[in-house]
């Protein structure tokens, strides 16, 4: 890891002191690396991760199919000849990350990811290193917050506004309630997005989920203390407002252009997610 492939820095460009991981709580963050089958998750996270399996079993599929559907969308979008990627809601670094998959393809990709969680931030630090010929910085940031983001001194310095840019928000829209207008807020992010340019989303949905264990699974989150909003489909189309979905549209997570054997084995009954990629035309 050196200066030349990683920015990492608060905000207003400062180190981070000692972070509280409040690893007593369960996180949404960490919740979900368990699911992924991963080790940066603690007690309090597994307890309440587990009566979510015992609940919707499924969810384990749900979220590695959400993670795959993360690397084929990147790999598009770097098809298509985006290089750079502002990934919000990062969450912990696992296998295929964001940067992995673009500089796979377009070595001198740059990745900005925005996470505001004490945890996401240490392993951020430690892991998300980019390329030698790409970059990657790490914003402590939130979503609601997107003038942080952007006037953020590595969003300016990584970021071409003027070029196209893959706008990224996976896995997370559904840790915002209507209260918190996400769809706003992503207007306001979308708007900044020169022509070209990709939304990557993907969204939980209770769509295809019995109604009696859709809703158990909102109140065992709810009880652990983390807000999680569930969608339908009409819902989650309204992000991609302005923006032109690309082939098959906003489908299960699990069905977007994918020849992945265990995503072929899955069943909309077995997915509780939805996703899609736009492309912004001028």
């Amino acid at each position: 890891m050196t200066a030349d492939n990683w920015d990492w820095a608060a905000s207003d460009g400062s180190l981070p002191g000692s972070v509280d991981l409040r690893t007593d709580v369960p996180h949404s963050a960490r919740m979900y690396d368990y699911f992924l089958g991963g080790k940066d998750n603690f007690p309090a996270d597994r307890a309440a991760a587990a009566q979510v399996v015992e609940l919707f079993p499924d969810v384990v599929a749900t979220a590695r199919a959400n993670r795959r559907f993360l690397g084929r969308a990147v790999g598009y979008a770097a098809q298509l000849g985006i290089r750079q990627f502002l990934d919000i809601g990062t969450g912990l670094p696992t296998a295929e990350n964001t940067h992995e998959k673009a500089q796979a393809i377009i070595p001198g990709a740059r990745v900005v990811y925005v996470d505001n969680d004490p945890m996401v931030l240490v392993h951020a630090r430690a892991l998300l290193q980019g390329s030698p010929q790409g970059r990657t910085a790490y914003i402590d940031a939130d979503f609601r917050d997107p003038e942080a983001i952007l006037n953020a001194p590595q969003a300016k310095e990584l970021l071409d506004f003027t070029q196209p840019i893959a706008l990224m928000v996976v896995s997370l829209l559904h840790f915002f309630p209507d209260s918190d207008r996400p769809i706003e807020v992503l207007e306001g992010l979308k708007a900044v997005l020169p022509p070209g340019s990709a939304l990557i989303l993907s969204h939980a949905t209770g769509e295809f989920t019995p109604p009696e264990v859709a809703a158990a699974v909102l109140k065992t989150y709810a009880a652990a203390g983390v807000s999680l909003t569930s969608r339908d489909t009409a819902e989650v189309a309204r992000f991609f407002e302005g923006m032109d979905l690309v082939d098959p549209g906003l489908v299960p997570v699990h069905e977007w252009r994918t020849d992945h054997p265990e995503d072929l084995a899955l069943t909309r009954p077995e997915v509780a997610a939805l996703a899609g990629v736009a492309i912004k035309h001028g």
